[in-house]
């Protein structure tokens, strides 16, 4: 019973962040509130993971549960911030490209293992990083320039998952980089 418990935790904080993603949508955008619920999203983001490793309570449950509260937050930070962004079409094209390079990761996984998974390598962690500091940036950093750094950083982690996927013979959901065997 007390080992349910535990697992439960970093469940619950991933839980949370599916919770504080969504009430971002009620909130003014890049107002005070908004900023602290979107940092409070960004510390469950970080402990999650850590508290299942150090509790040893990793489960590919709580794994795709990560995945799955990533991509709320993604999602509801792309409507919410959209427009407060200055795409122009090389930038939109860019993002597209960037999808689709994503997209096609997730299609050949599916395809080769018949699951859903996403690695949890270092430059997609840079990626969200990155991310996660765009709309604190805003205040010292011209956007454009934010985004031309962030589209870099995360063509070459959504090129490294697709490499690693294209190339794994088994799924390596522990692989942290290409450069890495697992």
């Amino acid at each position: 019973m007390v080992h349910l418990k535990r697992t439960a935790i970093a469940n619950y904080i991933s839980i949370t962040r599916i919770v504080l993603s969504i009430t971002l949508l009620c909130i003014t955008p890049l107002s005070m509130l908004f900023l602290l619920v979107y940092i409070l999203c960004g510390i469950t983001d970080m402990l999650d993971g850590y508290i299942a490793r150090k509790m040893h309570t990793e489960s590919t449950f709580g794994s795709k549960l990560d995945s799955i509260a990533d991509f709320i937050m993604m999602l509801v930070l792309m409507f919410v911030l959209l427009p407060f962004l200055p795409l122009t079409e090389s930038i939109m094209m860019w993002i597209v490209i960037i999808g689709v390079i994503k997209v096609g990761s997730i299609v050949i996984v599916f395809i080769k293992y018949r699951t859903f998974e996403m690695l949890h390598t270092y430059s997609n962690q840079v990626v969200g990083f990155v991310l996660f500091l765009y709309p604190m940036s805003l205040y010292v950093t011209p956007s454009h320039v934010l985004l031309c750094i962030i589209c870099m950083i995360a063509t070459f982690a959504a090129l490294e998952k697709l490499l690693i996927h294209v190339g794994s013979i088994v799924l390596a959901t522990n692989r942290k980089s290409i450069f890495s065997k697992s």
